[in-house]
């Protein structure tokens, strides 16, 4: 992958939203909640006033309008600052 965040940005590969079904029906694509971990595939440099705690590798948590959504090569990502994330699981 050619792309690396700057500053106190981080690139995180959402996790798939899961199947459900209510009752035998099967819920589109469109209808699904948007999945709101995943995880960190590349990290910027940090700033001077904030340090990277996050790594990649690590799986997070997210606010439900965190981030720019992007497709590279075919996978969707999100690009957020660290401060848009939550937690670390």
């Amino acid at each position: 992958m050619n792309i690396k965040p700057l500053a106190d940005r981080v690139l995180i590969k959402p996790a798939p939203a899961e199947e459900r079904t209510v009752g035998g029906i099967i819920i589109p694509d469109s209808a699904k909640e948007k999945p709101l971990r995943g995880e960190v595939v590349a990290i910027g440099n940090g700033t001077k006033d904030e340090e990277m705690v996050v790594k990649p590798g690590d799986t997070v948590l997210y606010g439900k309008y965190a981030g720019t959504e992007l497709e590279l090569e075919g996978e969707k990502y999100l690009i957020m600052r660290q401060s848009d994330v939550l937690a670390i699981i």
